[in-house]
């Protein structure tokens, strides 16, 4: 069921420069997103949504793996909450570590997901390709280039999520 406040996110990624194929990438996470978190029983709900809806905000600047921190400063510059700015900045794969972030020429901040509700969001654009969802299995075939760390580090992410009913 739409959320009566998507017209404004979707305003606000089409203000930030996202184009149509990525807000409707960004309507799908959501989609899976909200089912994830309705059957954690635990999840805020609210929250998850919205990071949902705008993970992908950075994406208006570049399609860099930049898109994440760059996303999460435009969510702060907007007002969001930080726990908004927090998901948004934390959804690459299942995360990176400052040191991964260093390397990659991104702030040395720890961009691991912690709460509930950005391992929500993490998992579930690890399962969508464009619009269209994709098994885990199909995400770690393509994700060949990624280091086995990082893999395994987005596999078991998609555990925890699973161990809901």
């Amino acid at each position: 069921m739409p959320d009566p406040r998507d017209s404004l996110y979707e305003a606000l990624l089409f203000s930030a420069g996202c184009s149509p194929a990525v807000i409707r990438h960004c309507m799908a996470v959501t989609s899976l997103a909200d089912e994830y978190a309705q059957r954690t029983g635990i999840a805020d709900l609210s929250l998850v949504h919205e990071g949902a809806m705008l993970h992908d905000i950075g994406r208006g600047k570049t399609h860099s793996i930049r898109h994440a921190q760059d996303g999460a400063q435009i969510c702060r510059d907007l007002g969001r909450a930080d726990e908004v700015a927090l998901v948004v900045e934390r959804h690459i794969g299942a995360g990176m570590t400052a040191d991964e972030c260093s390397l990659a020429g991104l702030l040395p901040i720890d961009c691991i997901p912690e709460s509930l509700e950005e391992k929500i969001v993490a998992n579930a654009d690890n399962l969508v390709r464009g619009t269209t969802p994709v098994s885990i299995y199909s995400r770690l075939k393509s994700s060949y280039f990624l280091s086995r760390k990082v893999r395994r580090r987005i596999f078991r992410l998609w555990i925890e999520m699973e161990q809901y009913p």
